[in-house]
């Protein structure tokens, strides 16, 4: 195989890693966004120029994050480059889950103290004033990063599997993870069981209600799966709510109903 065809079968696995990525995201923040609008209708109103410019940074981010996984794809297999293995019986079917809560964990750390870097003044006010611009987060926000922050978070299942073995179902299950948590948690309500996020089990898992402290405080709650890392290094700040996110979203909507009644009855009085 030659060196120009290696390349364009790299490009064009590149190119396809990117579209998945991409697509996947339009279409999961897509359908946390309607649903939103059936449970809490008026939630994202006035927000539109907003959540293009979300949209905008995510596709951005959605390169940046397939590029390497599409090179990596075509090396897995082409030349076996990776970890991910495809027959279920090349390792002990309790290493399935096992696999699973490792790449979380570990993909969580990574998370957790790349996100408490980038809240240092310069790499804020250089890359991750971008994310925090999103005021409040939409179920669009989830990939809305600068570059420089999107490398950051590229980088580490990419690493996960030159590292560690996993079967490639349950790498799948992973990014579906990551993916539907990344939007939930910015979408601005709780989609999820009391339990979750309350109780015992709320004391170690991250849902909205955490996260929404975060773009509220900044300064706590940094995790994206585990509050373990938020626990352990006192920066965990509890679950918030949304009455103030939701009061702000009616009062949105008032101001731009006044604003319409103004407009019809200036062009009223000009007719």
């Amino acid at each position: 195989m030659s060196a120009l065809s290696i390349l364009a079968a790299v490009t064009l696995s590149a190119i396809a890693m990117t579209l998945i990525v991409g697509v996947r995201y339009l279409i999961t923040s897509a359908g946390f966004a309607w649903a939103t609008k059936l449970r809490h209708p008026g939630l994202y109103t006035g927000l539109d120029p907003q959540i293009r410019r979300e949209i905008w940074w995510s596709l951005v981010s959605a390169a940046i994050y397939g590029i390497p996984a599409g090179v990596l794809a075509w090396g897995w297999d082409n030349h076996g480059w990776t970890r991910v293995y495809r027959d279920v019986h090349d390792f002990p079917l309790w290493y399935l889950p096992v696999s699973v809560l490792a790449y979380l964990f570990l993909h969580d750390t990574w998370f957790y103290w790349t996100h408490r870097w980038m809240h240092r003044p310069r790499p804020f006010k250089l890359a991750h004033a971008v994310h925090h611009a999103s005021r409040p987060p939409t179920a669009w926000a989830a990939m809305a990063f600068h570059p420089i922050e999107a490398l950051t978070g590229a980088v580490a299942i990419p690493l996960l599997v030159l590292a560690i073995p996993i079967h490639v179902a349950a790498l799948g299950l992973v990014l579906t993870i990551m993916t539907v948590m990344g939007v939930t948690n910015h979408m601005g309500w709780e989609i999820f069981p009391r339990f979750m996020w309350r109780g015992v089990v709320g004391r170690w898992l991250i849902t909205a209600s955490h996260h929404q402290r975060h773009h509220e405080r900044y300064g706590c709650n940094y995790g994206l799966y585990f509050r373990f890392w938020d626990r352990v290094c006192g920066t965990d700040d509890g679950v918030g709510d949304f009455t103030r996110a939701h009061a702000k979203a009616r009062a949105r909507g008032h101001a731009g109903e006044r604003h319409v009644v103004a407009d019809g009855g200036s062009a009223g009085r000009v007719a």
